[in-house]
């Protein structure tokens, strides 16, 4: 028998389930359901994605909740959660955490809790599927739910930052902007944007339960926004919205500290003027990474070393609108889409997965305050 490092293994794993779960979301006509998060009253939108021909169609309102930030599902996309930034909820000033049953491309509501505080705008489920994490920029705290066949329980574990960074204008308090999990499952990550560091925390994926287990201090005034992990297993891409930089970590296994081995800048040059970095989108096989970047609105394309999590840029192209709030490959990795959020636009792309170019033009569909979108 072949053996397997740890790191095919985590890669191997996550290509297998990815293409699983999209080849069972598919109807016979081989269209898609695809969700779209809406910064309004009807929360999330409801849309149809055909692959071949890189059509995305308006279906309705999926759920009517408010604000929605951010939306996820569970390991086996029967659940969808939401984060929701609202000011109240049930009478509190937090905002909402809720969770929908998926039935045939349709969601239906199951719970809803209360977050740590105020503007709730980003949720991440565990991969065991029994914890979800809450982020709240607003009142720059966390928490943390217990899941039970889709339903939340109230929060089991909250913190309330305190650390603030050098900008006056954005660093005045904390603002926790991100939830994540280690490739192990071992370790939990909160970004905080105004405190300029990403929080580590041990993982009880029993009880959801967090413990401090350290921190990684970005770079004063970075502003690190998002964490997403490169499928070798040890590589991670912090975007600090504030510098519109990437740090490239090292995360280690054992402790599940993360350490600095580069810093990408996003801008050209020549650019002077209000800018923000938001997210990052990384291929199944660890090839190719893309950075969207706001106000001055662009997608940046890297070739990626697999094993090292190096990169190499191949050049910033079109989002097709005015910020880019969160964007997404299909299935198929054939396409990039989109969400833009001040131009109520979600923008597709065609993608040459063998180089990993992005097409200049693409087409745009119309959608209230996108702010994430989500393949079923």
């Amino acid at each position: 028998m072949e053996n397997f490092s740890r790191r095919d293994f985590l890669m191997t794993a996550s290509v297998a389930t990815l293409t699983s779960a999209a080849s069972r979301s598919f109807s016979a006509d081989h269209r898609q359901r695809v969700f779209v998060a809406s910064g309004t009253k009807d929360g999330i939108l409801s849309y149809d994605w055909d692959p071949a021909k890189g059509e995305l169609k308006a279906v309705g309102v999926a759920a009517n909740v408010a604000t929605v930030d951010w939306i996820c599902f569970s390991p086996g996309r029967e659940y969808l959660y939401a984060a929701c930034e609202v000011d109240n909820f049930n009478g509190k000033p937090t905002g909402e955490v809720a969770s929908f049953r998926v039935v045939n491309g349709e969601l239906h509501p199951l719970s809803a809790q209360n977050s740590a505080s105020a503007g709730t705008c980003h949720t991440a489920l565990d991969r065991s599927g029994r914890v979800l994490l809450s982020a709240d920029y607003g009142g720059g705290s966390a928490a943390s739910f217990l899941v039970t066949d889709g339903k939340l329980s109230p929060a089991v574990w909250t913190e309330h930052y305190t650390v603030h960074g050098p900008d006056a204008d954005r660093q005045k308090s904390a603002h926790a902007h991100f939830a994540s999990f280690s490739p192990d499952n071992r370790y939990a990550y909160i970004n905080d944007l105004g405190g300029d560091m990403i929080h580590i925390y041990t993982l009880d994926a029993k009880t959801a339960v967090l413990t401090s287990a350290g921190a990684y201090k970005a770079q004063p005034g970075a502003g690190p926004r998002t964490l997403h992990f490169h499928p070798n297993g040890h590589t991670a891409y912090s975007m600090n919205e504030l510098n519109s930089t990437v740090d490239v970590l090292h995360w280690k296994s054992a402790d599940g500290s993360l350490t600095l081995e580069s810093r990408i800048e996003l801008l050209p040059k020549d650019f002077h003027g209000l800018s923000r970095a938001c997210d990052t989108v990384i291929t199944r096989d660890g090839r190719f990474v893309t950075f969207a970047n706001r106000d001055k609105d662009f997608l940046y394309s890297f070739k990626a070393n697999p094993a090292t999590g190096a990169l190499t840029p191949i050049g910033r192209s079109n989002c097709g609108g005015k910020i880019p709030r969160n964007f997404t490959l299909d299935p198929t990795e054939h396409w990039m889409l989109v969400a833009n959020q001040d131009s109520n636009l979600v923008s597709v792309f065609k993608r040459d997965p063998v180089t990993g170019k992005l097409a200049e033009e693409g087409t745009s569909v119309a959608a209230a305050a996108p702010m994430c979108i989500l393949f079923l």
